[in-house]
C-alpha cells in the first residue's frame, strides 16, 4: 500500500535544509507531495535561490527519507526556486519578531550566546589553530557553534575548517557555509579567485565585521568564537563597541617577547570594560620523540606571566586556562581542514585543547545586562 501524504509530509519534516539548519517543512521549501498508487512519490521542493550550492544534498535527503517509507516504489524530487516574495517571508521568518531590519543578536540582552574574541600580541602563535579546534571541541560536547574569521587581512579559517563553498544569500540575510558542524563566515569566501590581498582602511573593516555579525544568519548559537587579527587595532576597538559582552580569550607563546605584547592586547580590556576568560599558552613544549622530557622550544612561563600581569593591571583574577604542546598534526590538520581534535582526539594537544573547551564551554556567564523575565509579585 503506498504511503499517504500525512506520512511522507512526517518524513520530509526530518529533512533539514543544509545551510539554514532546520526542517524543510518549518520553511516552507516543501512546494508539493504527490503519489501515485504503486508508490512513486513526486516530492517538489523550493530552494531559496537559483543555483543553490547545497540542491544535490538536499535532493539526496529528500529521496532518502521518503525511500525509508513503506509502499514506496520510487522517489522523484522537483526542484524549483522562491520568488522574491517567498525569500522575504522567509527572512522574516528566520529574524523572528524581529522583522526585516538588522541588527547584532548577540548584542541584546537576552542573547545567551556566549562570545569568545580570540586575541593574540603578534601573529604566529597559532591563534587561529586555537580557534578553530576549540571551536571543534565544543561541537563534539553537544554545543552549537559559530565562528567569525575577523581577521581580515590574514584570514585562514576557512582552509583550516576545509570550506570551500561561498555563502548563500537569501535576499539580504547571508546563509554561511558549514564544516564538521560548525558555523563560519570570513572575508575569504567573497573574495575573487586567488590569493588576492585585502585592503581595507577603518571604517570598511568595521563595516565588514558588522555585516558578519548582523547580516549572517546564525540560528540560536550556544558559543561564537572571533578569530581576531593581533594586536589592539581597528577590529579589536570595534569588536568592544558592537559586542561589549565579548569575552576576551588571549593565546600567547611561552617566549618572552611573545608574552609581553600578548599582555598588551589582553590590557585593552581596561580600556574597554569587557572581560577576559584567560589565557591560553600555545607551543607550550615539544615532547622528545625518544623519551618522556619536554623540550622548551620557546622557553618557559610566558602563559603564568601573561596571565599574572593582566591580573595585576584590571584587579581581578586572569587564568591560565591550559597549556598546548607542540604537535605537528596540528599543523598538518590545520592545512587540510581537519582539526586535530576530530582526527586524532586522545592526543596530547587535542587533549589539553578539548580540556579547555570543556572549561568555557560549563562556565556560566555573567548575568549583568540580562533581562531575566522577572516581575513584582506585589508582596
Amino acid at each position: 500500500m503506498a504511503p499517504t501524504p500525512e506520512q511522507v509530509t512526517a518524513a520530509l519534516a526530518t529533512v533539514n535544509d543544509p545551510e539554514i539548519r532546520r526542517p524543510i517543512t518549518e520553511l516552507d521549501m516543501v512546494k508539493s507531495v504527490d503519489i501515485t498508487p504503486d508508490g512513486v512519490v513526486r516530492v517538489g521542493v523550493f530552494l531559496t535561490v537559483a543555483g543553490c550550492p547545497m540542491k544535490d544534498t538536499i535532493t539526496r535527503d529528500v529521496t532518502a527519507a521518503v525511500s525509508r517509507l513503506d509502499g514506496v516504489s520510487q522517489v522523484a524530487v522537483e526542484l524549483d526556486v522562491m520568488s522574491a516574495e517567498q525569500r522575504k517571508t522567509l527572512q522574516t521568518k528566520l529574524r523572528g519578531d524581529r522583522g526585516p531590519e538588522k541588527e547584532i543578536p548577540f548584542a541584546k540582552a537576552g542573547s545567551l550566546t556566549r562570545v569568545f574574541a580570540v586575541a593574540s600580541g603578534k601573529g604566529g602563535v597559532g591563534k587561529s589553530s586555537v580557534t578553530v579546534n576549540l571551536a571543534a571541541a565544543m561541537v563534539g560536547s553537544g554545543l552549537k557553534v559559530g565562528v567569525v574569521d575577523a581577521d581580515i587581512y590574514g584570514h585562514s579559517v576557512p582552509r583550516m575548517l576545509g570550506v570551500s563553498e561561498r555563502p548563500t544569500k537569501v535576499e539580504d540575510m547571508i546563509m554561511p557555509p558549514v564544516a564538521h558542524d560548525i558555523k563560519v563566515i570570513s572575508v575569504g569566501m567573497f573574495k575573487p579567485p586567488g590569493n588576492t590581498p585585502v585592503v581595507w582602511r577603518g571604517p570598511m573593516l568595521d563595516r565588514a565585521l558588522y555585516q558578519f555579525l548582523s547580516d549572517v544568519y546564525w540560528g540560536d548559537l550556544d558559543v561564537l568564537l572571533m578569530d581576531l587579527p593581533p594586536g589592539t587595532g581597528d577590529i579589536a576597538i570595534s569588536v568592544a563597541q558592537r559586542l561589549p559582552t565579548a569575552e576576551i580569550l588571549v593565546v600567547t607563546t611561552p617566549q618572552q617577547a611573545a608574552a609581553e605584547v600578548a599582555e598588551r592586547a589582553g590590557s585593552i580590556a581596561a580600556q574597554t570594560h569587557q572581560q577576559i576568560a584567560g589565557v591560553i599558552e600555545n607551543m607550550a613544549w615539544l615532547p622528545c620523540p625518544h623519551c618522556e622530557e619536554r623540550i622548551a622550544v620557546f622557553g618557559e612561563g610566558g602563559g603564568q606571566a601573561v596571565a599574572d600581569g593582566l591580573t595585576r593591571t584590571l584587579g581581578s583574577k586572569v587564568p591560565l586556562l591550559g597549556q598546548i604542546p607542540i604537535d605537528l598534526r596540528l599543523r598538518e590538520g590545520g592545512d587540510e581542514g581537519k582539526p586535530l581534535v576530530l582526527t586524532d582526539p586522545d592526543s596530547p594537544a587535542a587533549s589539553e585543547l578539548r580540556r579547555i573547551a570543556e572549561g568555557l564551554g560549563r562556565r556560566s556567564g555573567s548575568l549583568k545586562g540580562r533581562h531575566l523575565n522577572l516581575s513584582p509579585t506585589g508582596r
